[in-house]
């Protein structure tokens, strides 16, 4: 996976370096923490390693172990922390010299097989035989970085094996590389006469990635600012220069930069560091010894004076406003190594302007910095963003430390000190005692580091219509060149090559060299969590999950649509994006965003349809409410609420139109990142009754509608609906709420709670008979002071699925793929079989045949809590092939071509998703939200036990087969002359 930075939506706003959202959070219990704290001391040898710090980091409730290995001279940083989800990883300072993927196509490649584990792709086949709850790797532009995460200590040491002989010695085989890097081949690899095409899964990724012009605007932003070493090169790949890497260049590259000299290693959690310690010294290090990496990457040179870029990218078909496509960010290069980069940046800028309003922006940025100069930041401004910090460090995360492990890799990559880096406490201090010293501190900053800034780039970016076309152009004449400078030799050997890769794709792998976890050591039954509900207000239930939230309270609230008019639904997105972001009482949108900032971790709306357990064509809708806070801000995080409930702003027009903007942007830009999952929703619409709304919610009429809605010359009659759903949604009818927090807390939450919901509007008292297509269905009795809460779900006993073909026209090189059928709800035990049957076809089937013979991205099959089994593909080069995989994997399934060991790494797999550790704030969420019991899971849990192979050939043939369910297809992809022709196909 290649990372180019992070970016944010819409404006864009963005720092190189270390970003203040990092989840921290902490247990109540401390016990890894304060042992190794005193265990480990300065100069202790340990399994061939040197203590060389030992440091307490209070803020975040861990011990921080640093240590290097005598040998090699690796370091080693270990955060003992009170948390069962131990994490590792090794990263790699990989600073590329050309635009071809070598970091890239070397990470994909490493994991294809190595000395201890030979067989293909080691790395997939460990998804079925652990209980991992991360695996992946991450390219980024001067680090390669390989982390797994897992609850179960016996995992911990199979994965750490893997990952060890993968990183340190792989077999890089040619045929691997052809496979995930590039090849020249036959379209037809089995007809020499088809002509020769790219293939390669890195070259298909890379063209996908490109497709998405934030990331080619962020890319040059990079290459523009930085130009002089590394990052002004495209650490994953150019697809225009990933045909000139060569087999021996990836081999060379790992041998000079894959050195545990060039290696920093990292464990996280509560498993014993002496046992890391030994297997890392074991298995790897100690068949090395030091050498001096030069892989160093060096100081930008600063500009004298400020430069100027413009670049083009695609139009995007589905942005507001032809005319309004232009993108422009003002960039300064800044002097520590705090960022993603060696240096760090800054950059501010807009997306979505018209070329004439370039100069406008420009205008805008210099003004901004000028009145900061002279006038200071306000004093609430400051609080807020300290506030953010805080509440974040208590914020509870499940994956903390893949957090942390991405937060420290750039800083400890450049010989930063990661341990001063996660003292966040203390650099809070430093610079409250700055500001104290020194009022205009701020001031004098933003002076030295933008106004006197002479490294500033300018960067515009502006659509051409022609950009797809010239790109196709490009990669023409490169494969003409590549051919044309082939003897017949040449081909007869690419011809010959692609039989011994498709035969090798096509051969089954003996996997059994490869350790593994066994069914028996998944745990039979689930912790259970205890709720209670009780009924606030007279008669809104509120569900209390007491848990160890470290001083934070999370709240939420889940109010029904069933009253809302048909005609408002779509808008039902929009109302939930602007809602907490137009002003509400006596504040503007300015004062609320900065008392959400000061008050709370952030408030947020969002619509959501969730299906039965039981039954397929009944589901709930409504839209959820959710918060948090530190406890002393409850009271003023419940007013925030109260007044945006009572008296949300809804005459800022002016603003609106900006969100509108915002929101269609945001939308368009998200589209080449999650076309698969468009797709899906697409496929699905006319399966279930509930398929219809998610469309409408989230899906590409969605998309649709945010653009005509954005394009709009006349917003009122948009604005003008708001109000209106207001009216039903604002109120306490048909209105349940949840809160997590620890116990000493409770009393003062259900009294503020209480006066919350008192604030709001009701319709009469008397209880109203449902609507006719609603039914009441109560959550299943448990423990508590009253355990009943009943859910309005909406049937349709007169819905009939049918089948429906989609295909999304788009500029893209590569297409995303979905098939979607109806199958079996949670509670069914079919629903069961079918869970483990998704992962089986993705793990013995389609991932060969997607991935590896079709070079997508990634592709498999998954399943929905609602019932809908999805076929999909990721930045896929084909379509309608993809289609007929999909129809040979059913068949395959059919056909019962598995075997046992085969179906156990597949309850392995599933497991790993259903045992994933839940944060103390989402504790209980499932019962809420779903109204699904812990005995409700535990029958499913004992269900996916029961499942055998008879099991999964019958519902095979029950669901999958044609004819036997309703199946729906839709893709996003280029022009497609055979689905054309097709008139079963409705073309959008």
């Amino acid at each position: 996976m290649w990372r180019s930075g992070w970016r944010t939506r819409g404006v864009l706003w963005r720092l190189s370096g270390r970003s203040a959202s990092l989840g921290a959070w902490r247990w109540a219990s401390t016990t890894a923490c304060e042992r190794a704290l005193l265990r480990y001391r300065v100069g202790e040898k340990i399994h061939g390693f040197t203590v060389s710090q030992v440091t307490s980091v209070p803020e975040l409730t861990l011990t921080a172990v640093k240590l290097s290995h005598d040998s090699t001279g690796a370091q080693h940083l270990h955060l003992a922390r009170e948390d069962r989800n131990n994490l590792f990883s090794v990263q790699f300072r990989t600073a590329p010299a050309d635009s071809s993927g070598a970091p890239h196509v070397l990470e994909h490649t490493v994991l294809c097989g190595s000395q201890r584990y030979p067989c293909r792709d080691p790395f997939f086949k460990m998804l079925n035989r652990s209980l991992s709850t991360f695996m992946n790797a991450f390219t980024a532009s001067d680090y390669t970085l390989y982390p797994f995460s897992t609850q179960n200590p016996k995992d911990f040491q199979n994965l750490l094996s893997v990952y060890l002989d993968a990183a340190f010695f792989p077999c890089l085989r040619e045929l691997d590389f052809c496979q995930e890097g590039w090849r020249l081949e036959h379209e037809d690899p089995s007809d020499p006469q088809t002509p020769l095409v790219f293939k390669g899964v890195v070259f298909n990724e890379m063209k996908g990635a490109f497709t998405d012009n934030e990331r080619i605007f962020s890319q040059h932003v990079q290459s523009r600012l930085l130009p002089d070493h590394t990052y002004s090169v495209v650490s994953g790949g150019d697809p225009l220069c990933i045909p000139d890497l060569t087999w021996e260049q990836l081999r060379q590259f790992h041998a000079t930069h894959y050195h545990p000299s060039n290696a920093r290693f990292f464990t996280y959690g509560n498993f014993p560091l002496e046992q890391h310690l030994k297997q890392i010294h074991e298995e790897a290090l100690s068949k090395f010894q030091r050498i001096k990496p030069r892989t160093a990457v060096p100081a930008q040179k600063p500009w004298d004076k400020p430069r100027e870029f413009q670049v083009t990218c695609a139009p995007d078909s589905l942005a507001a406003g032809s005319s309004e496509q232009t993108t422009i960010s003002v960039s300064f290069l800044l002097p520590e190594y705090n960022g993603c980069t060696r240096e760090a940046y800054f950059s501010v800028g807009l997306q979505g302007i018209a070329e004439k309003d370039i100069q406008t922006v420009r205008d805008l940025v210099d003004r901004t910095l000028d009145d900061i100069i002279e006038k200071g930041f306000e004093d609430d401004r400051i609080e807020a963003l300290l506030h953010k910090i805080e509440i974040q460090m208590k914020h509870q995360s499940v994956s903390f430390g893949l957090a942390l492990t991405s937060y420290i890799a750039s800083c400890w990559n450049h010989d930063g000190d990661p341990v001063e880096l996660l003292k966040l406490g203390s650099q809070v201090a430093r610079f409250r005692k700055c500001l104290e010293e020194n009022p205009k501190f701020l001031q004098e900053k933003v002076k030295q580091y933008f106004k006197n800034n002479q490294h500033k780039l300018t960067l515009s970016m502006k659509p051409d219509d022609k950009y797809s076309e010239k790109q196709m152009q490009l990669e023409t004449e490169k494969l003409k060149q590549k051919v044309n400078s082939l003897s017949p030799e040449d081909k007869q050997q690419i011809y010959e090559k692609g039989l011994e890769l498709q035969a090798q794709q096509s051969q089954p792998q003996d996997a059994s060299c490869l350790p593994a976890l066994k069914v028996s050591d998944i745990e039979p039954r689930i912790p259970f969590t205890e709720v209670e509900v009780a009924l606030a207000a007279g008669d809104t239930p509120v569900q209390y999950c007491t848990q160890p939230t470290n001083g934070v309270i999370y709240f939420r609230a889940f109010s029904s649509l069933n009253t809302l008019p048909e005609e408002l639904r779509p808008y039902v997105p929009l109302f939930c994006n602007v809602l907490t972001k137009l002003g509400c009482g006596g504040l503007d949108y300015r004062e609320l965003a900065q008392q959400v900032d000061l008050k709370t971790g952030g408030l947020a709306a969002t619509p959501h349809v969730l299906p039965d357990d039981s039954h397929l064509d009944t589901y709930e809708q409504g839209v959820l409410f959710s918060s948090f806070c530190l406890d002393r801000n409850l009271p003023d995080m419940m007013h925030l609420w109260s007044e945006i409930f009572n008296n949300p702003c809804f005459d800022e027009e002016e603003h609106f139109r900006v969100l509108v903007k915002m929101t269609a942007q945001e939308l368009s830009n998200g589209v080449p990142d999650a076309g698969h999952l468009y797709a899906s929703i697409r496929a699905g619409r006319m399966l279930v009754p509930a398929g219809d709304l998610q469309e409408t919610f989230g899906g590409m009429d969605q998309v649709r509608l945010m653009k005509s809605v954005a394009e709009m010359t006349d917003i009122k009659p948009i604005l003008r609906k708001l109000p209106r759903i207001k009216k039903h949604l604002l109120n306490c009818d048909n209105f349940r709420c949840s809160v997590n927090a620890t116990p000493q807390q409770m009393s003062q939450v259900e009294n503020s709670v209480d006066s919350f919901l008192r604030t709001l509007s009701r319709s009469k008292k008397e209880r109203k008979p449902a609507p006719p297509h609603v039914v009441e269905k109560p959550a299943p009795k448990g423990p508590g002071r009253h355990s009943l809460v009943t859910r309005k779900l909406v049937t349709d006993p007169t819905f009939k699925p049918c089948p429906m073909k989609t295909h999304f026209l788009f500029p893209f090189p590569v297409n995303y793929v979905a098939e979607c059928i109806r199958t079996a709800p949670y509670a069914a035990p079919a629903h069961a079989s079918l869970k483990i049957l998704a992962r089986l076809m993705t793990a013995k089937f389609l991932h060969t045949e997607i991935r590896e013979k079709g070079g997508a991205y990634g592709g498999g099959a998954r399943l929905s809590y609602g019932g809908i089994f999805t076929l999909y593909s990721y930045r896929d080069p084909h379509s309608t092939e993809t289609l007929q995989s999909f129809l040979k994997a059913i068949d395959w399934a059919k056909s019962g071509r598995f075997t046992q060991q085969d179906i156990n790494e597949a309850k392995l797999s599933v497991f790993a998703a259903v045992d994933a550790p839940v944060a103390p704030s989402d504790k209980g969420l499932d019962c809420f939200l779903y109204g699904l019991s812990d005995e409700v899971k535990q029958a499913h849990r004992e269900q996916l036990f029961a499942v055998r192979h008879e099991d999964l050939v019958d519902v095979s043939n029950r669901y999958l087969g044609a004819g036997r369910s309703t199946h729906g297809v839709a893709l996003l992809g280029p022009d497609n002359a055979s689905i054309a022709k097709d008139p079963s196909w409705v073309i959008r």
